[in-house]
């Protein structure tokens, strides 16, 4: 019964999600929440490893998350699921887009649909910083004494570097994402090491 879940969600999710892999995110944390098959923490873990991974983000999330959830079964399944509506899409679409790119209709809607995306992949980075990057929910950032106790500060300051290096250089993703994996590893070296 769970690979039929699995293929229902990544389906939908396959349907649904507009704007790359990142997109995926709200579902998945909707999964997340409604069948509990792993946490946000083990999603943006999924998250992190897919970045670096070769391949389309949400492809490679999928695979994480279905392997999690089912073994290699449910990779399979989530893999496929979440990439046949898009294929199906894909052939109608181009088969129709000579016919209707001009349409005033369409246009408005590739329109409309630039905003919404743009609104859904803010919600994701900030429902990652909330998970990633602060402990404890109940922070009300006033408290300068104990902010260590509710945000991880290395990962925080981690972000801020990266996040000015990405305005100022002007430098492929992977370049940052390569230089944060190893940031974390070399922040993080006496956990992996215990």
């Amino acid at each position: 019964m769970i690979l039929f879940f699995l293929c229902m969600e990544f389906a939908k999710i396959g349907f649904f999600s507009l704007g790359g892999g990142y997109a995926t995110l709200p579902f998945l944390y909707h999964m997340s929440e409604v069948y509990g098959w792993f946490s946000p923490l083990e999603l943006s873990r999924m998250l992190a490893i897919s970045s670096i991974t070769p391949g389309p983000v949400g492809l490679n999330v999928a695979t994480f998350a279905g392997f999690k959830t089912a073994g290699i079964l449910g990779s399979i399944a989530a893999t496929m699921s979440i990439m046949l509506p898009s294929f199906f899409m894909i052939i109608i679409i181009s088969k129709m887009l000579k016919k209707f790119k001009d349409s005033p209709c369409l246009c408005s809607v590739m329109y409309a649909l630039r905003p919404a995306t743009a609104a859904m992949l803010a919600a994701v980075a900030l429902r990652l910083f909330r998970d990633v990057i602060i402990r404890n929910p109940d922070f009300n950032g006033f408290n300068f004494l104990q902010m260590q106790n509710f945000i991880d500060i290395k990962g925080f300051l981690l972000l801020v570097i990266l996040f000015i290096l990405s305005l100022r250089l002007k430098k492929d993703p992977l370049v940052f994402l390569a230089f944060g994996a190893i940031a974390g590893i070399l922040l993080h070296i006496n956990h992996i090491i215990l």
